[in-house]
């Protein structure tokens, strides 16, 4: 009876050390894709601001040469109308 009860004890501790054990391996893992979702985000956000300051600056060349386009065309009619 003894040596079951030693038995028994002796298997319990080591299923409940098992278990300990388990459960840091999953907070690791967890903590290891916690910091990559985080790296993929900031890759993410690099590539979207990338992105924006191109667009940005192509706006700005568009309307930079539409404002030209424009001032040639009022400086052409207004020569046109002061030689009529």
């Amino acid at each position: 009876m003894k040596k079951s009860l030693l038995l028994a004890s002796l298997i319990a501790s080591i299923a409940l050390a098992a278990c300990g054990k388990k459960e840091e391996a999953v907070v690791d893992t967890a903590a290891s894709e916690a910091a990559a979702m985080t790296e993929a985000a900031s890759e993410a956000a690099v590539t979207a601001t990338e992105a924006v300051t191109e667009a940005a600056s192509d706006a700005a060349t568009a309307v930079t040469e539409a404002a030209s386009d424009a001032a040639a065309a009022v400086t052409e009619a207004a020569s046109e109308a002061a030689s009529n």
